[in-house]
């Protein structure tokens, strides 16, 4: 058996996602949760003391991770709002906004309880809601990447059943009236 190659992991990728839409979602789910960890990582040992890291303030107030998430989005949607197909470097820059959407929806959500309280409970028990919002919106975010292409074939299906249904109500409904 041989090993792996840098190759090999390159074609592996390459057939795994085909689909733009599909490794987009893969690479914000993947920033997200790295990002995450990374935000706790850290907010643990700048509480723990021990940390290469301090609180950012600017001008005696204390910045908030959830400020350069939300700015991470902003940027993000409208970075978003100017790409388009037919540049060459479109999927390289998709990639890229991916990622950062889904650091900036993990440092905004990680600070949910933040928003929900309007005051800082990140060490309190509220602020376990915090957690809980990251767990749902991820669960969520992986349901779409594992769950896509079953739930778009449920929608073409159920898209399906329900035209059949109209015509089949339409035609009923006409022979009813004609009768009538």
């Amino acid at each position: 058996m041989r090993r792996l190659s840098r190759h090999d992991l390159r074609a592996i990728y390459a057939r795994t996602f085909r689909d733009p839409r599909r490794e987009r979602q893969f690479l914000a789910s993947l920033a997200f949760f790295v990002a995450f960890g990374v935000a706790r990582l850290v907010a643990h040992s700048i509480r723990g003391g021990g940390s290469w890291f301090d609180d950012v303030t600017i001008g005696g107030r204390h910045v908030h991770h959830l400020v350069w998430g939300i700015a991470l989005l902003l940027f993000t949607g409208y970075a978003w709002l100017l790409e388009t197909g037919d540049d060459p470097h479109s999927r390289r820059a998709g990639r890229a906004l991916a990622a950062l959407y889904g650091i900036g929806a993990a440092l905004t959500l990680d600070e949910f309880a933040l928003w929900l309280n309007l005051r800082d409970v990140y060490w309190e028990r509220e602020g376990r809601v915090s957690v809980d919002a990251i767990a749902l919106c991820g669960a969520l975010g992986l349901a779409g990447f594992w769950g896509g292409p079953f739930f778009r074939a449920v929608g073409r299906e159920l898209s399906r059943l329900a035209r059949f249904t109209w015509r089949t109500t339409l035609r009923a409904w006409r022979r009813a009236t004609r009768r009538g």
